[in-house]
């Protein structure tokens, strides 16, 4: 089993491509994948609805940005990453999360997830 054996992972991303890719990278290190939330809408639902351990948020959803997902999963106490291929866009609200430049690696993204949970 991996690193991540049993948590529960939300990934908040609209590429189909990288989704494929963390769902195989996610689930080879024995997460289970919550998602993808491909708009903010079902991000907001999914982030409400489920237990969640941690979760990667792409920033940009589209023409959408996810800081609401991200502020609802802070005050229900989620640990998550952002990632974006943008130049960092920022939330005051959010000031300090921990964020992960794109194209990233596997090895970085593992890290960048793994240092989150307890």
């Amino acid at each position: 089993m991996g690193s991540l054996a049993g948590k529960r992972v939300l990934v908040i991303e609209d590429e189909a491509l990288i989704n494929l890719l963390l769902e195989d990278v996610l689930e080879a290190a024995g997460a289970l994948v919550l998602g993808p939330a491909t708009t903010l809408q079902k991000a907001l639902t999914l982030a409400a609805s489920n237990e969640v351990d941690v979760a990667i948020v792409d920033v940009n959803l589209g023409s959408e940005q996810s800081f609401p997902a991200a502020r609802l999963l802070s005050a229900r106490g989620v640990p998550f990453v952002f990632t974006t291929a943008y130049a960092r866009s920022s939330d005051p609200a959010l000031e300090g999360a921990p964020f992960l430049a794109k194209p990233y690696g596997v090895r970085a993204l593992l890290a960048a997830v793994e240092a989150l949970l307890p």
